[in-house]
């Protein structure tokens, strides 16, 4: 629900938290559904606070995937190792850029033809096992595998700072020759792949020391770091207005489901508006303008020469 609870003066001062009326706190969410739809009478009797809570977490990770806005930032200048771990909340990437001198992000693509393989250190024998330095002992094996040594070692040719004859008497020859060229790998800008088991992305050499902005998908939940014990903080979690209803259907779904005695009608019903308030969430967060809509179809009529 939509309660000020901010006076004007106090929010547009200086140490205010702007912007925060568009949002609801799990706390909020799962309280009103506890008022709403948790009673004697009501289409969720008998219902403990703690599924109530779990279903609201499960929602709320859900819907950070691909209907809410979870996506969030990092601008951190890559080191000669040229490796970035991957952020606490981390869930999967979006974008990774890096920005040049006149601040334009540029893309880095991601490769697929390359990976940090377990490079094992121990002997092979003839048939085909090791032998381990010691009785009863797990083979050993280097964190960076010579792949990938041997791929941050490869140097770039930037393209754009060679002069336009020096391009044309280097490349000029080749013309036609060079039929099948991956798109993927036709640009300047640089390369990385994810080491899913050690949790890092590895670029290529000519990233090292550029600002690279990392872009990536949470899912939301925020929690509380107490003598070393994490612990749920539903406070802290933040669902936007626009999908409140989303949230509600979801948790009411999750809870009736989990109920051997639901009726099978209803859990239809319910399920048929879950998919309805997410799709309306979607539509609500996808932020449509249509006079940007307009401004960008308006260049579709353009004639581009190949």
């Amino acid at each position: 629900m939509g309660i000020l609870t901010t006076e004007e003066q106090a929010y547009y001062g200086t140490g205010g938290a702007h912007g925060n009326y568009r949002l609801l706190s799990l706390t909020d969410i799962i309280d009103s559904f506890m008022a709403t739809y948790v009673g004697e009478g009501k289409i969720c009797e008998k219902v403990l606070k703690q599924d109530v809570t779990f279903h609201a977490v499960r929602a709320l990770q859900e819907l950070s995937y691909d209907t809410l806005r979870s996506v969030r930032d990092w601008e951190v200048t890559i080191p000669s190792t040229l490796v970035l771990v991957m952020p606490l909340d981390y869930v999967n990437y979006v974008k990774l850029t890096w920005s040049d001198g006149n601040g334009i992000e540029r893309i880095i693509y991601p490769t697929s033809k390359t990976s940090n393989p377990k490079d094992i250190i121990e002997s092979m024998e003839t048939w085909g096992g090791f032998t381990t330095s010691a009785t009863n002992t797990d083979i050993t094996s280097d964190e960076d595998s010579d792949t990938w040594t041997k791929y941050k070692a490869n140097e770039d040719t930037n393209i754009g700072s060679i002069n336009a004859d020096d391009v044309d008497s280097e490349y000029g020859n080749s013309l036609g020759a060079r039929f099948g060229i991956d798109p993927q790998h036709a640009q300047i800008n640089g390369s990385f792949f994810i080491d899913e088991d050690a949790g890092r992305f590895h670029f290529s050499s000519n990233i090292s020391g550029k600002t690279v902005i990392l872009r990536y998908i949470s899912d939301g939940i925020a929690t509380t770091n107490t003598a070393g014990t994490f612990t749920l903080n539903p406070g802290g979690s933040h669902v936007p207005k626009m999908a409140e209803e989303a949230m509600y259907k979801h948790i009411l779904y999750g809870i009736l489901l989990a109920r051997k005695d639901s009726p099978t009608g209803l859990l239809a019903q319910i399920k048929k508006e879950r998919f309805a308030e997410t799709r309306k969430a979607k539509l609500r967060l996808s932020n449509i303008k249509i006079e940007e809509l307009t401004q960008i179809l308006r260049g579709q009529s353009k004639i581009i020469k190949h």
